[in-house]
This record gives structure tokens, sequence and C-alpha cells, in this order.
């Protein structure tokens, strides 16, 4: 009867329901995470040995053959497809994410983060079912890029990452802000070691399928944890429209809005440093797969796994060495040293030849992670808690303006170079990231402590 208290039984049950709908955020970057690297060098991997097959060529899965230095122009063929493949897929991906992850992210300080985490999941999901059909199929790999494009429209892994860094931001302190987007980071890495070992043995054992299929049911689960077990951070989310011109008005907002001159300027050029940092990152990203596989280092899947797995363990060891140097040092110089640390990688990178030495220029990398925690820890305290959303929606505009920076400059670039350095954008990375590392210890000695302050609201 109404009025009447709810028997002790019912009450246990809406407590248990209440608890199950609090889940953390960081479950979601790692299901997401997993399946993304799960599915990412099988599909390079797929792309050469399909151009292959069509070519007629298989010189380079036979170590012997390997060892052959020589020009071989249809091995340059199939290099040359696979990167262009990849670029064409990054950029139907990230042109279209480069609208709508800003429109969400923003939409999401309205009407809460879990609508985005879940639309975003939806676009995962969607590229993965795309990609089982390419492969099972045998369709023309033109389908990537329409599985990429979909998911960049319902807001693509830069979405989810903007929702997740908001959420963060949402809950967290000053003091402990930096420490917890690490650990966001760190759940990132640890999700990609993992797919990546198991990627390589699987892809070896029973080729292509399985994996995609395995990442498919990560992505379903992900999807249901977003929808029914995330615990919404937005104290108070109202209804908003979403298709309005009002969501990107607040992203310029964000760096127009009258307030005290060096916070703002702080803003500015602290999202240039993550610009750079991340066109670095994604560039080399792109093109290490393609440079392991082809001649001199003629890596097999389980190598290349390997690789992989030790980019991603780069999160976990920035992780524990940020905390380790916030004990003696500020988060700038923290920076500063992974800035100094992933320049060295790059340039070992750069002239590597044999295995170990890819594996050593790994292993300098080890603190090149902790520089883009700090940068978005920093921007946070910069804005109000209301602008989140946008502000991080903002750095996923900022991060796919650069992965389709990198896309355009690595991808081109590589090919373009296989005839007098192959290891060449390497050594272009390394010099753009004097970039970042001058304008960090800038914006430092310009303002030693910047201290969040509650700007004016965007209109």
């Amino acid at each position: 009867m109404e009025g009447r208290p709810s028997p002790p039984g019912e009450a246990r049950v809406r407590r248990c329901a209440a608890a199950l709908c609090r889940g953390p955020v960081e479950p979601l970057v790692f299901m997401a995470n997993f399946a993304l690297v799960l599915q990412g060098p099988l599909t390079t991997q797929y792309l050469w040995h399909r151009f292959s097959a069509d070519l007629g060529y298989n010189g380079t899965r036979d170590r012997g053959s390997c060892s052959n230095h020589s020009a071989d122009p249809v091995m340059k063929e199939v290099e040359t497809l696979t990167s262009h493949w990849t670029l064409y897929m990054n950029l139907g991906g990230f042109l279209v994410g480069l609208f709508s992850s800003t429109l969400l992210g923003a939409w999401s300080d309205c009407v809460g983060r879990r609508p985005l985490l879940v639309l975003a999941s939806l676009g995962l999901l969607l590229q993965a079912v795309v990609s089982i059909f390419v492969v099972q199929l045998q369709l023309h790999v033109g389908y990537f890029v329409l599985g990429r494009i979909l998911c960049a429209l319902l807001g693509d892994f830069n979405g989810l990452l903007a929702a997740s860094f908001a959420s963060v931001a949402d809950v967290s302190s000053n003091r402990s802000r930096t420490l917890r987007m690490a650990l966001l980071e760190a759940c990132i890495g640890v999700a990609g070691m993992l797919a990546s070992l198991l990627g390589g043995h699987w892809l070896r054992a029973q080729g292509y399928a399985n994996p995609f299929w395995l990442a498919l049911a990560v992505l379903i689960v992900m999807t249901f944890y977003a929808a029914l077990c995330f615990g919404e951070t937005v104290k108070e989310p109202t209804p908003a429209r979403l298709f309005t011109l009002r969501h990107h008005r607040s992203i310029v907002w964000l760096y127009l809005t009258p307030a005290p001159e060096k916070s703002r300027k702080h803003l500015a050029l602290y999202s240039l440093a993550i610009f750079m940092v991340i066109t670095v990152h994604f560039g080399a990203q792109d093109i290490l797969t393609l440079y392991e596989l082809s001649k001199p280092l003629c890596w097999d899947s389980r190598l290349v796994g390997y690789g992989s797995a030790a980019q991603h363990l780069l999160y976990l060891t920035s992780l524990v060495g940020l905390r380790l140097l916030q004990h003696c040092l500020a988060d700038t110089w923290v920076a500063e040293i992974g800035l100094a640390f992933n320049i060295l990688g790059m340039v070992v990178f750069a002239f590597a030849t044999i295995t170990p030495l890819m594996f050593t220029g790994y292993g300098l990398l080890f603190l090149s992670l902790v520089t883009t925690p700090i940068i978005r820890a920093k921007l946070s305290k910069l804005v109000g808690k209301s602008e989140q959303g946008a502000l991080f929606s903002s750095v996923a505009c900022i991060n796919s303006l650069a992965m389709l920076m990198a896309s355009g400059i690595f991808n081109s670039l590589y090919p373009a170079t296989l005839n007098f350095m192959k290891g060449f954008p390497f050594l272009l990375g390394a010099g753009l990231l004097f970039i970042p590392a001058i304008l960090i210890g800038v914006l430092e000695k310009a303002n030693p402590r910047p201290e969040f302050q509650q700007f004016p609201q965007s209109p």
C-alpha cells in the first residue's frame, strides 16, 4: 500500500542495485583498450598478408630471405599499400571523430558521463563487427574504413577517454588528480600489454578470426557495464539537446572567456604541448608494427606481440615512476625527465637493425608516458567543475588532430624514406619532442605554482 515501509528484503535489493550502479570508470577503459589493442596489430598484419597474397609475395616471413637486405620492389609495394590503407582508416575515423567527440564531450557536462560512455562503447562494438565480416568473408579492405567511420560517429575511443578523464576530474581533488589520471592511463597500458601478448600467440595458433571474436565479446560486456554498472559522477544531470552549436561554443569559450590572462595562456600552451606529445606517440605507434615486420628486423607475429606488449608496459612503468618521483620532484620536472627518455628511445629506434636494439629502445621509453597525465591534470585545474567535459572533449579534439597529423606525416613519410633511411620518421619524432619540453619549462618558470581558480562559466 502507498506510504507503507518497504520490506527489509526489498530494501536490501535496492541497496545492492545502487551499489552495482556505482562502478568506477577504470574497467571501461581497460576493456576498451584491451579490445582495441587486440585488433590493432592484427589488422595491420592482416593487411600485410592480404596484400602479400594479392601480389604473390611471401618472402618476409622467411627468416633466411629476410637476411637479404637487397631492395625488393614487391615487398616495398606491400609496405606502401599497408601504410596507405592504415592512413585511410585513420583519416576516415579522425575526420569524423573530430566533430563527434567534441560535441558529445561537452554534452556530457549536462546529461552526465554515462550516455557518452554507452554511445562510444556501441561504436567500438560496431567497428569490431565490421572487422569480423572483413576477415571471415574476405571482403574488400575498404570496409575497415567504413567500420572506423561508424565508430567515430558514436564518439570513438577518444570520446570514451574524454568522458573517463572528465569522470575522474569530477571526483578527484587537485592534489590527487595527477596520480588518478596516471592510474587511468595505466589501465590502458595493462590492458594493451595483455592483449598484445595474447594476440600474437593466438594469431600464430589459430589465425585472424578468433582474436576478433574475443574483442567483440569484451566490447559487449563493456557496453552492458557502461549502461548498467557505471556510477554517474555528474551530481545533477539535466536533459539537454545533443545537436546544437551550444556544445561546440562551450569549447571555444573555454579558451576565449575573459579570465586571468596567465590561466588562459597556460590552457592554450599546455594544449599545444599535449598535441605535440600525442602526435609523436601515435605517429611512431602507427609505423612500429610495419617497421618490425619488414627488413632488416623481419619479426613474426610472436615478436610483434612482444613489441606491442612492451609499448603498453610503458604505461605501468610510467605510473610507478611518477609515483616515486613525485616524492622528490615537482610534476613539471617529472614531465621533462619523461620527455628526455622519450627522445632517447626514438633515436635508438631510428638506428635499430637487430631485435635486441629495438627492445633497448622500448626500455629507454620506461618513463615516456608520465608527460600526458601531468599535462591533463594541469589543464583540469585551470577550469571550473562544470567545464570538465568541455575541457576533455577539447583534449579529445586535440587528440584527434594529433592522430590525424601523425597518420599524415608518419604513414606518408615512412614509404617515402625507405630508400635512404627507414628510421627517419623516428628521428623527426625525437626532434618534435623538444617543442613540448621547452613549452612546459617556460610555463613553469612563468608561473611556478599555478593554482585553480573558479573562472566565469561560458554563456
